[in-house]
């Protein structure tokens, strides 16, 4: 199976992302890891535009092809990534759920961007004015949303596993 997280920066994505790879012995692919690898490698500077998603398609479509379930952690903001993490699922015959992360505490959100501490060597995590402004198309289709405002880690991922599981995929 293919579970695609997409959501604004600091909505709780990485973090509920790394406890449900645990609980179900799945890969987790960060964009934010792959880009920032990157980076260092010399090769590029930021942005980087699409080159994370494009490496992020290819291990994703890899580990499918081994039989495992890959979670595919990033902001996900544009129709054209949601539809490119779609594809590598349909081209490896697995399901594809799709999940937004959203906080709908506007003040929780804020909160979490201005402090939150860098997990990733030399990754420069955006401001709350550039969350604000970022580039985020509104999601047209069947999603699952998972709203972490007001809740621990353990009950939004509680939500996310019942939601799944609702599914029947």
């Amino acid at each position: 199976m293919l579970i695609v997280m997409g959501g604004l920066p600091a909505t709780g994505k990485t973090t509920l992302s790394r406890l449900l790879a645990r609980r179900m012995g799945a890969v987790h692919l960060r964009i934010d890891t792959i880009e920032q690898a990157i980076v260092r490698s010399g090769l590029a500077r930021p942005p980087l535009g699409p080159v994370g998603y494009f490496v992020g398609y290819a291990l994703a479509e890899e580990h499918l092809g081994q039989g495992l379930t890959v979670i595919a952690e990033s902001v996900n903001p544009l129709l054209v990534t949601r539809d490119a993490w779609r594809a590598v699922g349909v081209a490896a015959g697995v399901p594809v759920a799709e999940v937004e992360v959203v906080c709908s505490d506007h003040a929780e959100h804020r909160d979490r961007v201005t402090s939150r501490s860098v997990d990733i060597s030399d990754l420069r995590l955006p401001e709350w004015q550039e969350v604000v402004e970022r580039e985020y198309e509104p999601w047209h289709r069947e999603r699952i949303i998972v709203d972490t405002a007001g809740r621990t880690p353990e009950e939004s991922l509680a939500a996310l596993i019942h939601r799944l599981d609702q599914a029947s995929l």
